[in-house]
């Protein structure tokens, strides 16, 4: 009896083992890894979705333009959206990817840390490693309402503010909600803080920091993180101001 089950514990390490995608998921490597390369494809988005955004200040027809095509783009070859909904799969797949290994890796750094190092201070430790782990939760919880509010239309708005590829009157009618608007340049200062740290987490996993690029490679990110924040809160800056009505 004791054989057999020492032997189906063999199989099971052996099959685990020889599964390249599993092995490699459980090194902190490994782990490491997937949270650099999600994080690329999700900066990427950042940067395409702040650009797109930035068509608001050219006037309505070029932003409900620019919502249209990415809803029609791939016709008539592919259907209406279809396109959309593959990039939203990849998207949706890559922030659960990195958020698991974020709070896996987050679990064994803890975990392997003695107790009292918590109360140490690390005077190399700036403020935006700091709040990884709680701006991660707070962006997760950001994205969630973002979706429902401004894609969706199902909180947020009074009713009959909201209307389907109408994006210039429903971003002016959701920004008009001073509280709402507040709330996403909170959750952009929080985006900052999170992409500030990241991108030179990213690029130093990947390989691309050594001790005499570090000082520069830190300064692109930071360049990266703000020219976001400051393109993403622009909108509801003028939507608050007037500039946009």
């Amino acid at each position: 009896m004791q054989n057999s089950q020492s032997q189906g514990v063999s199989v099971r390490r052996i099959s685990v083992a020889s599964n390249p995608i599993i092995a490699f998921w459980q090194t902190v490597v490994g782990k490491k890894i997937v949270m650099a390369v999600t994080g690329l494809v999700l900066i990427g988005f950042v940067i395409g979705h702040v650009a797109g955004n930035l068509k608001i200040f050219i006037g309505p027809e070029a932003i409900n333009a620019y919502s249209r095509f990415l809803r029609e783009v791939g016709q008539p070859e592919l259907e209406y959206e279809q396109v959309l909904w593959i990039v939203r799969s990849v998207l949706l797949a890559c922030v659960a990817l990195h958020v698991t290994a974020a709070v896996q890796l987050s679990k064994l750094s803890l975990g392997a840390r003695p107790v009292d190092y918590k109360e140490k201070k690390n005077l190399a430790t700036n403020m935006s490693a700091m709040t990884m782990r709680i701006g991660g939760l707070f962006l997760f919880g950001y994205i969630v309402f973002h979706v429902l509010h401004l894609t969706l239309g199902k909180v947020g708005y009074d009713p009959g503010e909201f209307h389907h590829l109408s994006v210039y009157q429903n971003v002016v009618n959701a920004f008009h909600h001073q509280p709402i608007a507040i709330f996403y340049i909170i959750a952009m200062g929080a985006l900052f803080l999170h992409l500030d740290h990241g991108i030179w987490s990213m690029l130093q996993t990947l390989g691309f920091s050594n001790r005499k690029n570090q000082a520069t490679l830190k300064g692109i990110g930071r360049l990266i993180a703000f020219l976001i924040f400051a393109g993403f809160i622009s909108v509801p800056v003028a939507v608050m101001t007037g500039v946009i009505h």
